[in-house]
């Protein structure tokens, strides 16, 4: 760990361009941009987000055993494709970002996490296409991440940038948590079906959606986002 982190020095310093220093607007002037309903539709958003996911991902594992039928041993691998599969999700979903509306990226995104946590409840369990399944999810995880700390880090602009990109963690680890129950709720009801853990997760996946759409619409108007739409192959 310490190596990665030395190599992540060092890469930062070769290749991240200087940036102005954030203003000091004082210890209340960075929790400032709190104030306003927009931070917080997006740290909502963060959370049910991340609550929808997890309530998945935290009994992966298990799931992958009992409904589709892997070895223990096989599991390893399926998270190396997870893994994979969170490399694409935040490059693309950087990519995208670059060259369209920051929300509609966060939004996109989450929208495949719902597809994707639908699929687990509603289509039967394979090896195949839970292998596939498990790809979207992680994908959508990853694809959100990069649109979603951008619009924090604006909406904090003034001296409360560095408090706005923390905060997406606070509510992104805070969601982890209560997915976790919320995935162990719906297993103690459903008698430990593993389907269901994302049947658990799917309102609050949804939910997030609908915050990013009114977000966008309430938030991110009169943007020049159409003006630098670009074709983008992922």
């Amino acid at each position: 760990m310490a190596g990665v982190a030395g190599l992540t020095i060092l890469l930062v310093a070769v290749w991240v361009p200087y940036v102005e220093p954030v203003k000091d607007a004082g210890i209340l002037g960075q929790f400032k941009f709190l104030t306003k309903p927009g931070p917080w539709i997006l740290l909502i958003a963060v959370f049910t987000g991340n609550t929808g996911i997890f309530s998945w991902w935290s009994y992966v594992s298990p799931w992958l055993q009992h409904v589709s039928g892997y070895p223990s041993g096989s599991v390893p691998l399926l998270m190396m494709l997870a893994g994979f599969a969170m490399v694409v999700g935040s490059l693309a979903g950087g990519q995208l970002t670059d060259h369209w509306r920051s929300t509609g990226t966060a939004g996109l995104g989450q929208c495949l996490s719902v597809i994707g946590l639908a699929m687990v409840f509603f289509a039967p369990g394979g090896k195949s296409t839970t292998a596939i399944f498990t790809f979207i999810i992680s994908f959508a995880l990853f694809f959100i991440s990069t649109p979603q700390q951008l619009l924090m880090t604006e909406a904090g602009q003034g001296g409360g940038e560095l408090i706005g990109g923390a905060a997406v963690q606070v509510a992104f680890n805070l969601g982890n948590a209560v997915g976790s129950m919320v995935g162990g709720g719906t297993l103690t009801l459903s008698h430990m079906n593993y389907r269901f853990i994302a049947l658990g997760g799917l309102p609050f996946a949804f939910a997030a959606t609908i915050l990013l759409l009114v977000y966008s619409l309430r938030y991110e108007t009169n943007t020049d986002a159409l003006q630098r739409l670009q074709p983008l192959n992922v």
